[in-house]
């Protein structure tokens, strides 16, 4: 673990705690409570670990908790399926942190992405640069193209035409928040990650405000409705895939609903 997973991890910990009622544990709600939530000596106490090595462990002390404990402690703070998945990450049990890749989509992947047609799709790195895009993409957000910092975080919380374009910004874009925290939690570290997440937090209350959340959450595919200033609303179902020969880069399609209208209007927007 490194020493900013373990900062993270601690935080993260003691946000949770905070938020697991005593009445929800089976423990009495009264009492001379100063914070909500529960009280690090009681997370011990369910969780089967000293009341001095969990409190170490909320300082950033470092301490390797096991797979054991993690989960122990995963359901002691009632912890989703994503946020259990999150502070083992951040433990160093769920895997290696994503691979690293070049700013440029590899050839095969712009092939693929091409041959989508009206389908738009684009391809992001591990820090969610936007390295390529299909036509059908670029019609849906002219803005890709000419975009100075190509990030789709930067893109969601600071551009005016993404807002308008996104049928429920507010959702969507707390979304693209926690599933984006999720994935970088353990390299909170990295230049990259911290600029970004610096320039954000200056430059979007909105993002600012999430990520003090903490927050965190799993990809899964969804429909998302768009609102596109030439052909309306569009209501795509939103996938996203990484090539085994390309692990550092994620692949994300939109493809159109059934029954409403939006292959039709993607077919006007592609022409």
């Amino acid at each position: 673990m490194t020493a900013t997973a373990r900062r993270e991890l601690a935080e993260f910990l003691g946000s949770r705690r905070r938020q697991v009622s005593p009445a929800s544990v089976g423990l009495v709600a009264g009492g001379n409570r100063r914070t909500p939530g529960l009280r690090r000596e009681e997370v011990a106490l369910l969780a089967g670990v000293s009341h001095t090595w969990y409190t170490w462990l909320e300082q950033g002390r470092d301490i390797h908790p096991s797979r054991q404990v993690v989960d122990a402690l995963a359901r002691t703070l009632r912890l989703s399926p994503a946020e259990h998945e999150y502070v083992l990450r951040l433990a160093g049990h769920g895997g290696a942190p994503a691979e690293r890749s070049s700013e440029a989509v590899p050839a095969h992947l712009q092939r693929l992405m091409d041959a989508l047609g009206p389908s738009p799709a684009y391809a992001i790195t591990s820090s969610w640069s936007i390295v390529g895009w299909n036509r059908a993409y670029e019609r849906l957000y002219p803005g890709v193209a000419a975009a100075a910092d190509r990030n789709l975080l930067w893109a969601v919380f600071t551009d005016p035409a993404v807002r308008d374009l996104l049928g429920d910004w507010e959702t969507d874009s707390r979304r693209f928040l926690t599933q984006f925290r999720a994935e970088v939690g353990p390299r909170l570290a990295d230049p990259g990650v911290v600029d970004l997440v610096t320039r954000l937090q200056e430059a979007s209350p909105s993002f600012r405000e999430g990520w003090a959340s903490r927050d965190v959450d799993r990809f899964s595919s969804t429909e998302r409705r768009f609102e596109h200033p030439v052909v309306g609303t569009l209501v795509l179902e939103h996938h996203q895939v990484t090539p085994a020969d390309a692990p550092g880069v994620q692949v994300v399609v939109y493809t159109a609903v059934d029954g409403t209208g939006t292959a039709a209007k993607l077919s006007r927007l592609s022409g």
